[in-house]
């Protein structure tokens, strides 16, 4: 686990390293095209702002899009006591715990470190689930927290947003703009690459979302010593999953599954692993214990 910790922080180098290629990409696509190669340091400067921004601002923006509400011990024992026994086991900080008021069955964890972190269940969730599959959804949960998935996660969402704003504005500025001085093909050239580096971009952070799935999962599984237990739980999220009411795009990788209405592109751009896929990875770990 340690070793797939250190991975963790060496991917969030590689991965700002991917993005911050591509931003300056585009703004080196936009000063061959303007011939102003200000425009480089610009995009590239304003970009890094926003992810460091969005770094410390995520955990809130999630959230209150959640409409999750933070809870004690008295307001619900269950949940909070394996919480932190979960905590106490792993020597991790304990983390706020939130409920969010939907009958639809998930769990996310958010926060910039262990230090800073809120974990949260859906009343939906704590009906369906028995306590042994509960502590496996919560270890799971805590263990992007030990793992650093969620900064990794917060920050390559903020430098896909920025990817996207800055596509987007580079496009406007290249189709309605007023520069009579360039070349037909690298007009194409840059049209296509403003179109694409987005989607590029978006794959990128989904094909990250969903390894951390399944780290978490063997992570959470090592926890408990019980991978059957949390499969059980997947099996449970599969048969009675149902799309949250409050659905967001923007925070859908943070949830134990899926919280969005399948789409015809839903394989291609899945911020999860699917569930069958997880519960066979889980069922060959519980073999070996």
């Amino acid at each position: 686990m340690y070793r797939a910790i250190a991975k963790n922080k060496r991917n969030t180098v590689f991965i700002i390293a991917l993005f911050l290629l591509i931003i300056g990409g585009l703004g080196y696509l936009a000063s061959v095209i303007y011939h102003n190669t200000a425009i480089v340091v610009v995009v590239v400067v304003v970009a890094s702002l926003y992810a460091l921004f969005q770094y410390f601002i995520a955990s809130g923006q999630a959230i209150a899009m959640s409409g999750a509400r933070e809870i004690q011990k008295a307001d619900n024992p269950r949940l909070y006591r394996i919480v932190e026994n979960l905590s106490i086991t792993t020597g991790t900080p304990m983390p706020k715990v939130y409920i969010v008021d939907d009958p639809a069955p998930n769990a996310f964890a958010t926060g910039r470190d262990p230090k800073h972190a809120i974990v949260a269940a859906t009343t939906g969730l704590l009906a369906i689930m028995d306590d042994a599959e509960l502590e496996g959804v919560m270890a799971h949960e805590l263990g992007h927290v030990r793992n650093y998935d969620i900064r990794v996660s917060m920050i390559v969402f903020g430098l896909v947003v920025a990817v996207g704003f800055i596509a987007d504005m580079l496009l406007r500025l290249t189709i309605f703009g007023r520069n009579n001085n360039n070349n037909p093909v690298l007009m194409i050239a840059g049209l296509i690459a403003l179109i694409v580096a987005p989607i590029l971009a978006t794959v990128v952070q989904l094909a990250v979302s969903r390894q951390r799935e399944y780290l978490a999962d063997a992570t959470g599984a090592l926890t408990t010593r019980h991978p059957d237990a949390l499969a059980s739980a997947l099996a449970k999220l599969e048969a009675y999953g149902r799309p949250m009411q409050k659905q967001s795009s923007s925070m859908a990788h943070m949830w134990i599954a899926d919280p969005m209405k399948p789409g015809v592109v839903a394989r291609l751009f899945a911020t999860h692993p699917p569930i069958p896929d997880r519960i066979e990875r889980l069922h060959k770990m519980g073999g070996s214990f």
